[in-house]
């Protein structure tokens, strides 16, 4: 594993191979899973700082790893299996890429440029991680834009057992079989959704956290009561408002406004939620959103 690479180390021949573009919070996790799973993984992130803090999330995310399943991979192979590059390899490597995922920031002009130079990879399966934007306006420019499919995650990655796989009234049984088979080979339980903007769980999702933003800024009850109420009373793991937080506020933004150009006004974001996200506290990353993560 190196931070600069473009290449990255020798690789079994015919090994299965997958290239993750976006070092955020849900390409480290796309691509770690690949990893834990057997894949040869290029994780691109072209921002020197975040690609060296890749790094050192790769050799601690290891050490869980062997931590938790001692007879598993070591260290040592976990971390041979992911390479931190700046760029998409300039060339298409031996045997080529099984899976090619897209997984930066929420704007259409972006992924899509992403997606075409993924695209021109050749990759068996080309998928975006996209919560909200329909498939059908990524995929737009592609020369092949059938090709395309949502994979979605959800976060932690290596956690979390749902992958939403979205799929286009054009894709091809044999494209979809393929992401079937990617899935499960990652261990993941699937649930096929239509290309609609925000698909199943993000439209689900976000519509319960504006609501609660909505309380809040009410003043119905607090935000650690609001986030309790959903979790002793609706099971939920966490409450709305904390996993705002963890996901990032000016992607929850992000994914309304989206949402709300799609589905109306009803997916309007709450002013407290602009206001938020305009003073810069974006929830955990950040040390503050609808909590208060300085301390942890």
């Amino acid at each position: 594993m190196s931070e600069e690479s473009t290449a990255g180390p020798a690789r079994p021949s015919g090994a299965d191979r997958a290239l993750v573009v976006g070092g955020g919070t849900m390409g480290f996790g796309i691509g770690w899973v690949c990893a834990v799973a057997g894949f040869d993984v290029t994780l691109v992130e072209p921002d020197p700082v975040r690609r060296r803090a890749l790094v050192d999330s790769v050799q601690e995310r290891a050490a869980k790893q062997v931590a938790r399943d001692p007879e598993g991979p070591s260290t040592h192979e976990l971390t041979a299996r992911l390479d931190v590059s700046d760029r998409i390899p300039v060339t298409v490597p031996d045997g080529g890429w099984r899976v090619a995922v897209e997984a930066v920031p929420e704007r259409l002009d972006l992924k899509r440029t992403v997606l075409a130079a993924l695209a021109e990879q050749r990759p068996r399966l080309l998928g975006t991680n996209t919560s909200s934007i329909a498939i059908s306006d990524l995929a737009a420019d592609l020369d092949d834009p059938a090709a395309l499919v949502g994979l979605h995650f959800f976060n932690p990655v290596w956690a979390m057992p749902l992958l939403e796989i979205v799929r286009q009234p054009s894709t091809p049984d044999a494209v979809l079989a393929e992401a079937y088979d990617i899935a499960a080979r990652l261990g993941k339980e699937v649930i096929t959704v239509a290309d609609q903007p925000g698909f199943a769980t993000s439209r689900l999702g976000v519509a319960i956290g504006l609501e609660a933003m909505r309380m809040l800024q009410d003043g119905v009850a607090s935000a650690a009561d609001i986030d309790r109420a959903m979790e002793l009373g609706y099971r939920h793991p966490m409450g709305p408002l904390r996993l705002s937080d963890l996901v990032g506020l000016d992607v929850r933004l992000d994914i309304a406004r989206t949402l709300q150009r799609a589905h109306g006004d009803r997916f309007a974001p709450p002013q407290i939620l602009i206001d938020l996200v305009a003073a810069g506290d974006l929830g955990r990353k950040t040390g503050r959103g609808f909590h208060d993560w300085s301390t942890s």
